[in-house]
């Protein structure tokens, strides 16, 4: 971790971003959400605002990342490999890792993808609310030119509300490409997540 640290403090040190940090639970686990997401620098930028907090992160990249040769760094990064043509049970395994007692803050960009879409994937949602994970909220601000932590939530089942609070967050941040942001709106706001 003191090597993460220390390429943090020198990113940060010369890049023309301002970290903001924040006061995280100190349980040492929870979703972080990265948004909005609209290009492949939030990744650099959400690890150098992880590793500058002390976090040790895990985070979901597409399987073909995961080949040679560079398949090795971004396991070392913390990554899991999703099949996105088979996706089926990732979110129970993600449950699984938790309720085994494995200790990281998940990094997930709910938007899915760096294009603007209609709805946030809410695979975040049923994780955090099946496993009573706080939720902290990370963005990227091209206007302030800012990145960092925000709030931390606890999910309420509640939908709506609880995506109201995120929509209120992530109203005044435009990520990098502010014009492929994603409204923060899951596709069913009104039903609550199973718990079986």
């Amino acid at each position: 971790m003191r090597i993460q640290r220390a390429l943090s403090r020198a990113f940060w040190s010369v890049s023309r971003w301002r970290l903001r940090k924040a006061q995280l639970p100190d349980d040492g686990v929870g979703i972080l959400i990265g948004a909005p997401h609209t290009s492949n620098w939030d990744f650099i930028l959400m690890l150098a605002i992880a590793w500058a907090h002390g976090l040790k992160v895990r985070y979901l990249g597409k399987k073909t990342l995961f080949i040679p040769p560079f398949g090795w760094l971004m396991r070392a990064l913390g990554g899991i490999p999703v099949d996105r043509r088979n996706p089926q049970g990732l979110v129970d395994d993600l449950i699984g890792r938790v309720r085994a007692g494995e200790l990281f803050y998940l990094v997930i960009t709910p938007e899915g993808t760096r294009s603007k879409g209609e709805y946030w994937k809410s695979g975040f949602y049923r994780v955090a609310y099946e496993t009573g994970l706080p939720v902290t909220l990370g963005f990227v601000d091209r206007t302030t030119m800012t990145a960092g932590l925000g709030e931390t939530l606890r999910l309420t089942g509640d939908v709506a509300a609880d995506m109201d609070r995120v929509r209120a967050f992530y109203a005044d941040k435009a990520g990098f490409h502010p014009e492929l942001r994603t409204e923060p709106r899951l596709r069913d706001e009104t039903t609550a997540p199973t718990t079986d």
